[in-house]
């Protein structure tokens, strides 16, 4: 199912990545997302391949597995797939559905256009990094 551009819209505006943006930059946004509807247990990312996309969930659970070993479960709000996007090399881990799952997703042609359109996309992005970086930093450190 194709969802409406109003609707897309909606769901942009209620995730946290998007906060600040206006209603014109959150439409023009979703004018270039489409959406990706996944079972159970289905991989959505495969580590070691070049990344083309962009994520967003919107509705279930993702696991993010390296090597076999679980990083880390995303929901609702929470997205993937920016580093592969950004750097052009393999993507550094897997993503897979642990429940029926809804993501908005971007091409990375896409994703390029909305964060020089959209400065507060890219410093959002940014800091959602750094956070998972002092996460791992501090992690190593216990």
């Amino acid at each position: 199912m194709i969802p409406s551009p109003e609707h897309t819209t909606q769901l942009l505006a209620q995730t946290r990545l998007f906060a600040g943006i206006d209603a014109e930059g959150l439409a023009r946004i979703a004018a270039r997302m489409t959406e990706l509807n996944v079972p159970a247990d289905r991989v959505i990312a495969r580590q070691g391949e070049i990344g083309t996309g962009f994520f967003i969930i919107v509705t279930g659970m993702v696991r993010v597995v390296r090597d076999g070993e679980t990083l880390a479960e995303l929901g609702p709000g929470d997205f993937f797939g920016e580093l592969s996007v950004l750097d052009g090399k393999p993507r550094n881990a897997q993503v897979v559905s642990t429940k029926p799952t809804s993501c908005l997703a971007l091409a990375t042609w896409e994703f390029e256009a909305v964060v020089r359109e959209q400065p507060s996309v890219a410093l959002a992005i940014l800091r959602e990094l750094a956070s998972r970086l002092r996460d791992l930093t501090d992690a190593h450190r216990h």
